[in-house]
């Protein structure tokens, strides 16, 4: 037995793509072993374990691994320059970066990208490109404090979010599958119509200047007292509801997406709408659905922007999630899991950001900027290959 237990640990090792693997984990490790808890004052760890991780990057890439193996160089460089310079910093400026709060925050930002990914994935499975994400969140981040403002209940509030952004998908979904009209030009143009209806009623509504306060929000789920500092009590003991919906929506969509029958006929539609037709799919209803159940879930990130985290609204206030959440999808290969992870990395960078200021107010102003450069490189493709569905962007015409 123990042979054989050698013997398939060494066919792991040979794997390039596993010595990649391997090698982006120790990048990793050489920058964490220099931040809290671990907080090592000596560069003779990191540079080593950063040094071992260039090494097994160089092997993968010999290998044929190169996309892997690129990583492992890159992780073992960053993470030992990143290793340097908190070592460099005060123990006490760390402590303020760097603990448990920063998963809570990390999760706060990652909510809205989460909805509006998993949204977007349910459209773009069915064959709608959906790029009107970004007004989806915005409709929903509006009529959500609109509806909570004047019902006086988070909860209607939220279902009226959801109404406005099942609304405009509607709309999307009209020009895209009944007029087969340029998906990309229409979902443009959903982003400007969000953006002008928002922009008026806000205007109308609220004469262009802040929501009153005391409008009803979203609740936090307490798992710990208040007065309790533990690592779990900080990092997951006073989430709001919508953070917890948004962790839940991930298992739940991948198992309607890919365990269900009803996920079978999404994916059909979108890999290949003629056969699912073929089979008594109807592929308009179930792309009518998805395009909808997308603007739903997006709207619930958006409204979770404003009733359960800011708590009042402005002018564009999503500011560009929707693109991010669409690069998440990207990231991700349209599939939950893989868009969650993309959405936790670009909310940690947002967190990191707002951190910075005691090191410096340019470098956190700079790594704001970090998200919408991880969205460029998704978008380009850079970072590995992804594979979208077959006919997705293709409009469907039953013959």
């Amino acid at each position: 037995m123990s042979t054989y237990a050698g013997t398939l640990s060494r066919s792991r090792l040979s794997d390039p793509k596993t010595v990649g693997v391997v090698g982006i984990a120790l990048g990793v490790l050489a920058f964490v072993l220099a931040i809290p808890p671990v907080t090592l004052r000596s560069a003779v760890w990191p540079v080593v374990i950063g040094f071992v991780a260039l090494v097994f990057g160089i092997v993968a890439i010999s290998r044929g691994a190169t996309r892997v193996g690129g990583g492992a160089i890159a992780a073992g460089i960053a993470g030992t320059a990143l290793a340097l310079l908190a070592i460099q910093s005060s123990v006490s400026n760390l402590d303020q970066v760097v603990d448990a709060s920063l998963i809570a925050q990390m999760l706060v930002f990652a909510t809205p990208l989460t909805f509006a990914a998993v949204g977007g994935m349910f459209s773009e499975r069915s064959g709608v490109v959906n790029i009107g994400l970004e007004g989806m969140m915005l409709m929903g981040a509006f009529w959500g404090i609109w509806g909570a403002d004047k019902t006086g209940n988070w909860f209607l509030g939220v279902l009226i979010a959801m109404l406005a952004g099942g609304l405009l998908a509607l709309v999307h979904a009209f020009f895209a599958i009944h007029l087969r009209a340029d998906q990309i030009v229409g979902g443009t143009a959903v982003n400007f119509l969000a953006l002008g209806i928002t922009g008026y009623f806000f205007v109308q509504l609220y004469h262009g200047g802040n929501i009153p306060t005391g409008v009803s929000q979203i609740p936090s789920l307490h798992l710990t007292s208040a007065s309790s500092s533990t690592f779990f009590g900080d990092s997951f003991g006073n989430l709001n509801y919508m953070i917890w919906a948004a962790i839940l929506l991930v298992p739940l969509s991948y198992v309607v997406m890919f365990k269900t029958p009803l996920g079978l006929r999404i994916r059909a539609c979108g890999e290949h709408p003629r056969a699912a037709d073929t089979v008594g799919i109807n592929v308009y209803v179930v792309r009518y659905a998805s395009v909808v159940l997308s603007g739903v879930l997006a709207a619930m990130g958006g409204a979770y922007l404003t009733v359960g985290y800011l708590n009042t609204f402005n002018e564009n206030v999503t500011a560009g999630r929707g693109f991010i959440a669409l690069a998440a999808l990207i990231f991700g290969n349209w599939r939950p899991f893989g868009a969650f992870g993309a959405a936790l990395l670009f909310g940690l960078s947002t967190a990191v950001a707002l951190r910075l200021h005691v090191y410096s107010d340019l470098a956190s102003t700079l790594f704001q900027a970090l998200p919408y450069v991880l969205t460029l490189i998704a978008v380009a493709g850079v970072i590995g290959r992804t594979i979208p569905p077959a006919a997705v962007g293709r409009p469907y015409k039953k013959q």
